[in-house]
């Protein structure tokens, strides 16, 4: 694990906050959102900045036909230890910089490896966290300066 720089939360407190992404993210990738939410409790505010890109969602959703569409696009999946690059903490603010890794069917697509860098933002709200923030990239393996132009270009 990473320092705590000017931490006031206690580093077993991001060290929960790390375990139950791990978590919340394995409930996911079986298809349970139901749980994943419960897990992570995105705040109204929440963003999210999905690794498919575009323009990211403000707001979640917490319907039942939104949070079963989404537990819909992930099947049959399985993680691998999560892996914690970075974690920075102040009296009210976690941020985690993580590596998720993944074996799931995405979307309708057959069951393939997904490794994600992934940044989470929490906010305390009172006695809990509340996750305000996910952005996230395939870009674990690291791509060339060519394939990030054209990225950039479309």
């Amino acid at each position: 694990m990473s320092d705590l720089m000017h931490a006031r939360v206690a580093p077993d407190e991001v060290a929960d906050l790390a375990a139950l992404t791990a978590q919340a993210n394995a409930a996911l990738m079986r298809g349970d959102a139901r749980t994943y939410v419960s897990l992570v409790r995105p705040a109204p505010d929440h963003l999210l900045m999905s690794p498919f890109g575009g323009a990211p969602t403000r707001g979640f959703d917490r319907s039942s036909e939104r949070v079963e569409r989404l537990g819909r696009f992930f099947e049959a999946g399985t993680t691998a230890p999560q892996e914690l690059v970075h974690a920075y903490a102040t009296a009210d603010m976690v941020v985690l910089a993580i590596i998720e890794r993944q074996h799931v069917a995405v979307g309708g697509l057959p069951p393939q490896d997904w490794a994600l860098r992934v940044t989470l933002v929490f906010r305390r709200d009172g006695s809990e966290w509340r996750q305000v923030h996910r952005h996230a990239d395939p870009l674990v393996a690291g791509i060339s300066l060519e394939q990030a132009a054209a990225i950039a270009r479309s």
